[in-house]
């Protein structure tokens, strides 16, 4: 029977780098995740797991855990940018298909500073940057199913040229579903005002993949108010755990499992809570007790398992 996929990430546990001395060692987050009662992962940044598929599959299966996807940017309005781009999709997605996952999400690069919230480009495209970077996704799509077996999934990001509930209609009408589908992070969408639980009701055949995250609504009222950047977002809590936040989980993951089954083909279902930087004991107890929050939703189609 198919079912919703329960996994974590490294972003859970603070980790948004490659290497970077506020972030817990790999091998703390992956004994962590396991002890927490997960079992499947996803990359993160591409560099904090080990990049040899020999040493990393050790690493997983060691801890009884396994790969659901890898993670790369994209900037494909941008003229000439195609040879950056695919760069870092032929490491991750070899990676990602050598350990047995399915699925690339590709994320947009923001239009502003992570930091700074300095504009370093309009925060809007024009008609022609916008059609480039919908041909864009569906060449990177076709190339990276043809060349490495693995599945494009779109993942919208606040503070980005594709972020809002009006974008990700307007993605899924012009990308090719053969080579383009959605992952919907939960968390980024509310931030940025969106209802995550319609845009899977209106485009079911198009969610590939799902973050689940909430938002606290009063820390999001106030950076939108004072124009804060995401990271600053972030540190004040934006993102928080379930069920303290929105949008309500238990509703989405009930049409998400009907899905599922009218499919027949199970939806990876990845926790992330953004933060950054994270005190090294404060994500495990976070995943644990989302954990113990998402087993007892009731939620039939729900596993944790591999």
């Amino acid at each position: 029977m198919a079912s919703i996929r329960v996994g974590t990430a490294p972003d859970s546990w603070g980790v948004w780098f490659p290497d970077d001395p506020q972030q817990v060692p790999y091998t703390r987050f992956l004994d962590e995740v396991a002890a927490a009662g997960y079992s499947w992962i996803e990359l993160g940044p591409y560099g904090y797991l080990p990049t040899d598929p020999s040493q990393l599959r050790d690493e997983l299966e060691s801890r009884g855990l396994a790969l659901s996807a890898g993670t790369v940017s994209e900037r494909l309005h941008q003229p000439d940018s195609w040879d950056a781009v695919w760069s870092q999709v032929t490491d991750v997605a070899a990676l990602t298909a050598a350990l047995g996952g399915q699925h690339v999400l590709v994320l947009p690069e923001m239009w502003r500073d992570l930091y700074t919230g300095e504009a370093l480009e309009p925060g809007e495209l024009t008609p022609e940057q916008w059609g480039a970077k919908m041909a864009g996704l569906d060449r990177l799509g076709k190339a990276m199913l043809e060349e490495y077996g693995v599945r494009l999934q779109y993942h919208p990001h606040a503070d980005a040229h594709v972020a809002t509930e009006v974008h990700v209609d307007r993605l899924l009408a012009d990308t090719d579903p053969a080579f383009v589908n959605l992952c919907l992070d939960t968390g980024h969408l509310a931030y940025c005002g969106g209802d995550s639980l319609a845009v899977v009701l209106r485009h079911p055949e198009r969610l590939g993949y799902l973050h689940l995250k909430q938002v606290n609504p009063e820390v999001v009222a106030k950076v939108h108010d004072e124009d804060l950047p995401f990271s600053e977002a972030v540190k004040l809590g934006a993102m928080t755990e379930p069920p303290l936040g929105v949008p309500d989980l238990p509703p989405l993951l009930d049409a998400v499992g009907v899905l599922a089954k009218r499919s027949g083909a199970d939806v990876f279902a990845i926790v992330e809570q953004d933060m950054y930087p994270a005190p090294p004991d404060a994500p495990f107890p976070i995943a644990q007790r989302t954990r113990s929050y998402l087993g007892g939703c009731g939620v039939s189609a729900l596993r944790f398992g591999r």
